[in-house]
């Protein structure tokens, strides 16, 4: 049992390192992340603006016409599949395929906000109870110095990994908020357009 005991302990100490390695990559990603989300915050702010005026304006006699005159220049999502959901000319089953690759774009999109909100804490919490060992070794053995750095580390990777966790799951909700809405504008669009284009409207999938 002690061999086992020991190798258990080499084992968890062994991924100390690791886990600090790969905390500090998430955490750099976090703050990525924080930067080009305020620069999609931005633009979406300036896009909305306009573009939900447009929607509210929006009939199956006026549509072509108003998206036809409207210039949508930003780099975002959503006005790249709107520019090809545009573009589509009757074909009832190439707007629902521009639809489904619009949703799969938004996972993707959303999966690196997901891994920092997931793994962030649960590095910050493995990082916290790896040093915890050699902590109350060295308290057993009477090094305080031992037990401080130990402690230290502890305290310190459960910062960094709440922190990390903090920042993906803000910006997860954010953004699953905004393309909600999006899915919401472009499903309103196609219906228009195949009205528009005399396009037997069939029952989206649900």
């Amino acid at each position: 049992m002690d061999e086992i005991t020991k190798v258990l302990y080499w084992i968890s100490t062994g991924l100390l390192v690791p886990t600090i390695v790969l905390l500090l990559v998430f955490f750099l990603r976090a703050l990525m992340l924080i930067g080009t989300f305020y620069g999609m915050y931005i633009q979406k702010i300036k896009f909305n603006k306009g573009f939900n005026q447009v929607v509210n304006q929006l009939t199956k006699d006026n549509v072509q016409q108003l998206l036809a005159n409207e210039q949508f220049s930003n780099k975002l999502l959503v006005v790249h599949f709107l520019k090809k959901i545009r573009g589509i000319k009757k074909s009832d089953i190439h707007y629902e395929k521009a639809l489904s690759d619009f949703e799969i774009a938004c996972q993707k999109d959303l999966s690196g906000s997901q891994t920092l909100a997931r793994l962030g804490p649960v590095l910050g919490l493995m990082g916290t109870l790896i040093p915890m060992g050699p902590a109350l070794v060295g308290l057993a053995a009477g090094d305080i110095e031992s037990m401080a750095a130990n402690m230290q580390v502890a305290f310190a990777t459960t910062v960094i990994g709440l922190l990390t966790g903090a920042v993906g799951f803000v910006v997860l909700q954010v953004k699953k908020r905004w393309f909600a809405a999006d899915i919401s504008n472009l499903e309103f669009i196609t219906e228009l357009l195949k009205q528009a284009n005399d396009v037997p409207v069939e029952k989206m999938n649900e």
